[in-house]
């Protein structure tokens, strides 16, 4: 989640805008995506957490929000949190979803981490129904030099769930959760994943310049992706988000960039970064289904005045195991906006 979003958060309408004798495209921030059944969802930053559900990954309807009000530990997280819940993540484990998400206030690392649960994705199916498990983890300024924000779960070979989640600061970090994947697991185990330059001198309450965020870890086979965002997000014209990815052999890392440089030390394989059409393009998150990959993000289209769409692209693996995406396909893949859905 772009700790910058607020500059954009004017633009995030439930609504597409469409051009002239052209469907309305879905506009989110920060989207990731779940199958259940024959049904995707997208959910995404907003009031509430936004979501959408489609049968074939380009028509999207809205379904509403998560959250009717917002969490009610938010504001003892962040105190100056405006009802804008960033950065979900969605988990299926032991028989039901998990959703993660996060609250901030902006442009500090006053932030916590909930997780709430829910039988299926489904709105109108039995049992559909979420039920907020609280704040899993917190960063309070003054106390800690990481940001709580931008969650991601992943169960390694074994089966075990681990956090990832950061933004500027010291990077990306992971824990370890308990068996339940609500809570932290006991004994701690923490670890650091990636980060950017931090200048000396930087005020600990300032998120400075280590421009990254936003981690996906993707498991393939016996390897872990570790995807993230490094730049600037929601300055139009203006941004420089861009997607990395690094490699490692143990959830815990070292993750590596093709040429061998740390993540840690602010390495990361290019993925796919704006251009002429798409600006401020990244926090990604990847499903499998089908038998296929995708990569799904937002992109800022600059022919609308830089509203951010969702983008949804195949991802592919070249020869050596990593990840590859073609560029064209941001313009190749347009979405389209449906009515809302009836009330469940």
């Amino acid at each position: 989640m772009a700790l910058f979003l607020r500059l954009g958060a004017a633009i995030l309408a439930l609504a597409g805008v469409a051009g002239a004798g052209q469907a309305a495209q879905v506009q989110v921030h920060d989207p990731v995506m779940a199958k259940e059944g024959t049904t995707y969802y997208v959910y995404s930053t907003g009031p509430g957490i936004t979501f959408y559900s489609s049968p074939d990954l380009r028509h999207w309807r809205p379904e509403g929000r998560i959250f009717a009000g917002q969490p009610d530990w938010a504001k003892r997280a962040a105190p100056t949190f405006d009802g804008h819940i960033w950065a979900p993540d969605v988990q299926y484990h032991d028989g039901h979803y998990l959703l993660y998400y996060s609250v901030s206030g902006f442009g500090r690392n006053a932030s916590g981490i909930g997780v709430t649960v829910s039988q299926t994705l489904d709105p109108r199916a039995p049992g559909y129904g979420w039920h907020d498990q609280g704040m899993l983890l917190q960063s309070v300024p003054g106390r800690d030099l990481w940001n709580a924000i931008d969650p991601n779960v992943v169960a390694d070979a074994s089966g075990q769930g681990w956090l990832s989640f950061g933004s500027f600061w010291t990077g990306i970090k992971l824990v370890k959760l308990n068996a339940a994947w609500t809570g932290l697991a006991e004994p701690q185990e923490w670890h650091a994943l990636a980060r950017r330059a931090r200048p000396a001198f930087t005020p600990d309450e300032a998120a400075g310049p280590a421009e990254i965020e936003a981690p996906y870890i993707f498991r393939r086979g016996a390897d872990y992706f570790l995807f993230a965002s490094f730049g600037l997000c929601c300055q139009k014209a203006r941004s420089t988000y861009r997607l990395v990815v690094g490699r490692a052999t143990d959830v815990r890392g070292p993750y590596l960039a093709r040429d061998g440089s740390p993540m840690l030390e602010g390495g990361g394989t290019p993925l796919l970064a704006g251009d002429n059409d798409w600006r401020g393009l990244g926090h990604n998150g990847v499903t499998s289904a089908d038998g296929k990959d995708y990569l799904v993000l937002h992109a800022y289209e600059s022919a609308d005045n830089f509203v951010q769409k969702l983008k949804i692209l195949e991802l592919h693996w070249d020869q050596d195991g990593w990840p590859t995406v073609d560029p064209a396909d941001l313009n190749r893949y347009r979405s389209e906006q449906l009515p809302a859905a009836p009330a469940p």
